[in-house]
């Protein structure tokens, strides 16, 4: 018996239904869904949206298999599928007729004066915040060792080509090509000369150091999943990491078209469309 592992958003009655259909369908073709993973296992689904992805990302990852999304959100821009599509999709997982395409994931290092040092990783982003509007986060940024600017800033991104699309798109980044390898640093409501977003090299170090005199607490967000606090001092270096995500892929249209289609952008004249 075939093996496909589903995670799903247990808070919405859609997911629950869609995961239902999922089921009965598989079973018929002799795919059986689990809710574990193990050797038998050959593709990991997320029935939600792009939260929902996010959240079976590292199970996908450390097992090396593919991720498939299915969308029953609002953007579901990772997502791969929508949930009128469930009979397709259902074809095409018994079949084992879909690509895989490896997205760029980033290993992050948090070292912490007089604690624990802190690894962790991210498909999207990596996300430094403040945690006290009062009080801005004051921070440096450098590259491969070089210092290139300080800030006083409500935070900064450092994200993947996977997640310009996310948060730090929303906060004025660019959008990069998933098969573009390369890191976006976007500062969040920055104060300074020097506060557009950089596009660097994936095999840079990005590092960020926090002031030793910042008055209140930072938070490191992982996707939007994982927090790590930050104390005055800490720095968090930043860089592409060795291990991928891999994504399942049934539609072979091009990235624009995803890009167009998802964030609705007006094209009409453009060639007659």
């Amino acid at each position: 018996m075939r093996k496909v592992y589903a995670q799903l958003h247990s808070d919405r009655p859609a997911a629950k239904a869609a995961y239902l259909e999922l089921r009965m369908g598989l079973q018929k073709q002799g795919v059986v869904l689990v809710d574990h993973i193990d050797s038998e296992v050959e593709l990991v689904m997320a029935v939600g949206g792009d939260g929902t992805v996010l959240s079976a990302a590292p199970l996908a990852r450390e097992a090396g298999l593919p991720l498939f999304g299915i969308n029953l959100g609002h953007m579901g821009f990772l997502t791969e599928a929508e949930k009128e599509d469930l009979k397709v999709v259902i074809d095409h997982i018994v079949r084992a007729d879909f690509e895989v395409e490896n997205r760029m994931s980033m290993q992050i290092a948090v070292r912490r004066p007089g604690a624990k040092n802190v690894t962790d990783w991210a498909l999207n982003e990596a996300a430094i915040l403040h945690t006290d509007a009062a009080h801005p986060a004051h921070f440096g940024l450098g590259i491969d060792g070089q210092g290139v600017s300080t800030y006083g800033a409500d935070g900064i991104i450092v994200a993947t080509p996977t997640g310009s699309t996310a948060y730090s798109f929303s906060a004025g980044g660019p959008v990069v090509w998933p098969d573009v390898q390369a890191l976006v640093v976007t500062p969040l409501a920055a104060h300074g000369l020097f506060t557009r977003p950089l596009v660097v090299s994936p095999t840079s170090i990005v590092e960020v150091a926090i002031s030793p005199l910042q008055r209140s607490r930072l938070e490191l967000w992982a996707d939007g999943q994982r927090c790590t606090p930050l104390e005055p001092g800490t720095t968090v270096q930043m860089t592409r990491s060795e291990k991928p995500v891999r994504f399942a892929r049934i539609n072979a249209a091009p990235f624009s078209s995803r890009l167009v289609r998802k964030f609705d952008l007006p094209v009409h004249g453009w060639r007659d469309s």
